[in-house]
């Protein structure tokens, strides 16, 4: 039998760095662990137990075949539970977990989907037209910006069937400040959370906007009573649903956290990749023509159609290689529950897992060139052979993204959309924009192109 091993370890003497250099620059500490160490090694910010994986073996260890002995009470989720709470994402209560699931799953099915397919073109159509009457020819788009206000009008619209303005704008201005200072804090877990720092008295005060944004809405609804119908929103499927084991439905409590995660969920994840996509497709013209050519053919003079995404096959490779390179959920953990060995090391209970896809994604045997911008390897062929867990911007396993389906509709009409009538080019002597790392991850300082018409 063979001998487990000792997972090798970084530690403040070596050339990794220590709790410091994790704080600094959290993606360059890893990198330098993996180019150290290799695909599996551990560390301990404030002496809380980390261990990094990094292979698609691995991932199919934690995940699949003993996803049973690893749960999420992990610190990252600890980290974001006082806003996610009991909401799907963070949830380490598996029977409530299973519970939610159970009853929210059939809403998120493509079928489900295809009924929010109009919220986003209708939505993106607006934005184009907004851009039409506010920027002349050659001016400069601030993307990001734009396309979080957009991304929060599809995920309000499809939950509330409403129009938002001003709420929106708080509601984006409030996420973002607990985004930042999560982040922080996750770099470095201290104080505690509950300790009345400046930086956690403003998170309390983001959360409880973030609270209020979601309350209106729900109070609302349950004061006009609406029946399920043929064209409903999130919302209303979600007060008439009901559990097939227990026969009960939510509570108010967790229907408020669930459509909370929701709005994070698809609010947050949409605006980084579509900025990151735009921002690719600017600095790779030939890419860009390719998906106008396959938006011209496919779709025409029209707005794009749910029916048409089987078409943008090429458009939905531009997806996929933007989620590979800058997937905005970049990394998440999970929580040993038993000592374990995986690779051959030993893995003691209570431990950190930490799955990064951004250093997955880029796994030199996996991924050839892996920082080239290349949509072509998500072609059927080269995916093929390529191992299933090298790629994961959704997750996988019992806890695969329950959103999947909805964020792969959006990004694909919206980019088909604003592909019909614009191209964003990248302005003269533009900097390069650059990953940053905070709970998931952003392109430091926004996006700006320069916004042409076709």
């Amino acid at each position: 039998m063979p001998q487990v091993k000792e997972l090798p370890s970084v530690t403040f003497n070596d050339g990794s760095g220590g709790l410091l250099a994790f704080k600094r620059d959290q993606l360059a500490f890893l990198s330098r662990g993996l180019a150290r160490h290799g695909d599996i090694f551990r560390f301990r910010p404030l002496g809380i137990p980390m261990v990094m994986v990094n292979h698609p073996d691995h991932i199919q260890h934690i995940l699949i075949d003993k996803g049973d002995k690893y749960d999420k009470n992990a610190s990252l989720f600890k980290i974001v539970r006082p806003v996610l709470r009991k909401g799907l994402i963070a949830n380490a209560d598996m029977e409530l977990w299973r519970r939610q699931r159970r009853m929210m799953a059939p809403h998120f099915t493509p079928k489900a989907v295809s009924a929010f397919a109009r919220n986003m073109t209708d939505e993106t159509t607006r934005s184009l037209e907004h851009w039409e009457r506010v920027y002349g020819p050659g001016d400069t788009l601030d993307v990001t910006d734009e396309i979080g206000a957009l991304a929060l009008r599809i995920v309000i619209r499809s939950l509330f069937s409403a129009d938002v303005t001003d709420t929106a704008l708080a509601f984006e201005r409030a996420f973002g400040a607990a985004n930042s200072i999560l982040g922080a804090f996750f770099r470095f877990p201290f104080p505690p959370l509950g300790v009345p720092t400046p930086g956690h008295r403003r998170l309390r005060r983001a959360i409880d906007e973030m609270d209020a944004f979601v309350s209106g809405f729900v109070r609302k609804r349950l004061a006009e009573e609406v029946a399920v119908g043929e064209e409903t929103d999130l919302l209303t499927l979600l007060l008439h649903t009901v559990d097939e084991v227990d026969g009960g439905g939510m509570d108010l409590e967790q229907l408020h956290h669930e459509v909370l995660n929701i709005c994070i969920g698809a609010y947050e994840t949409t605006t980084n990749t579509l900025s990151w996509a735009f921002y690719l497709l600017a600095r790779h013209p030939e890419v860009e023509k390719k998906v106008h050519e396959e938006v011209d053919r496919v779709v025409g003079d029209r707005t794009p159609r749910f029916e048409d995404l089987r078409e943008l096959t090429y458009t939905r490779t531009v997806v996929d290689e933007t989620l590979r390179i800058y997937s905005p959920a970049y990394q998440f953990m999970r929580h040993a529950t038993e000592d374990d060995v995986i690779d051959g090391y030993r893995v003691p209970a209570g431990s950190n897992m930490l799955i990064n896809s951004y250093f997955l994604h880029r796994h030199p045997d996996f991924w050839d060139e892996p920082e080239e911008f290349r949509p072509e390897r998500f072609g059927k062929e080269e995916a093929a052979r390529r191992p299933k867990h090298a790629y994961l911007p959704f997750g996988v396993g019992q806890r695969v993204c329950i959103g999947k389906h909805f964020a792969l509709t959006e990004l694909i009409l919206v980019l088909a959309t604003v592909a019909r009538r614009y191209r964003l080019v990248l302005p003269e002597g533009a900097p390069e924009v650059v990953p940053e790392a905070l709970i998931t991850l952003h392109p430091k300082g926004g996006v700006r192109l320069r916004l042409e018409r076709r």
